[in-house]
């Protein structure tokens, strides 16, 4: 089971990589369904920067989650589940809040 959730990581890290470096906003939900007059209102690079840090932490996550199934540790597994669930809150409040990736006009 572990190996099965180390499997899963790899895309999670791909996709973090791919974000870093500014690129891939194409595959984020709810940006890429906007009309293109919306999509440039908002700063693509600061955006995808900002969600490749977050998929960074959601794949330590999950290697904590694999980590915890091979050492038959629960506790490993609830600091991965703190830890999710806190990037998960953090992300929603700091996203949706105060128009942080719309461009300064």
């Amino acid at each position: 089971m572990g190996v099965a959730i180390l499997i899963i990581a790899i895309p999670f890290i791909i996709f973090a990589i791919t974000l870093s470096k500014g690129k891939g906003a194409s595959i984020l939900a709810g940006y890429n369904t906007m009309p293109d007059h919306k999509k440039a209102q908002y700063d693509e690079v600061a955006l995808c920067k900002f969600m490749g840090k977050i998929m960074y932490g959601i794949s330590f996550s999950i290697l904590l989650f694999a980590l915890s199934e091979l050492l038959e540790n629960q506790v490993i597994f609830m600091i991965g589940l703190m830890l999710f669930l806190s990037l998960l809150i953090f992300t929603l409040v700091y996203a949706n809040t105060r128009n942080r990736f719309k461009k300064k006009v």
